[in-house]
């Protein structure tokens, strides 16, 4: 498969998918090639603003005004913003992976 820009007869830029394979005679000889494309503009524009969106997200997180920290679903640290880090003292590097509670949770409070 190959993504290629096409231009329609008025201008417009469209982005065609296209899947070739080798066209034969009936002896087996390559005779050519033949492409079967499709429109995927609509859905390229999708996936460009659905980054956009979540580059955005993640910037309003990683500079909110708020102390803002993520887990995964065994507890480790997939999230770290940059106030977080300024109230801890821990930059995002640092506290990527380890276990939030083990690590950074008083351990009087470890059991609530």
């Amino acid at each position: 498969d190959f993504e290629f820009p096409l231009y329609t007869k008025s201008g417009a830029q469209v982005t065609i998918l296209l899947n070739a394979t080798m066209r034969k005679d009936a002896s087996g000889q390559v005779v050519g090639v033949l492409g079967v494309g499709q429109d995927i503009t609509k859905r390229k524009e999708a996936e460009r603003q659905t980054e956009s969106i979540a580059n955005n997200l993640t910037k309003l997180i990683d500079t909110a005004n708020a102390p803002i920290f993520g887990i995964d679903t065994e507890g480790l640290v997939n999230e770290w913003n940059q106030k977080t880090s300024e109230i801890t003292g821990f930059t995002k590097e640092e506290v990527m992976g380890p276990d939030l509670v083990n690590e950074f949770i008083s351990f009087e409070f470890r059991d609530r």
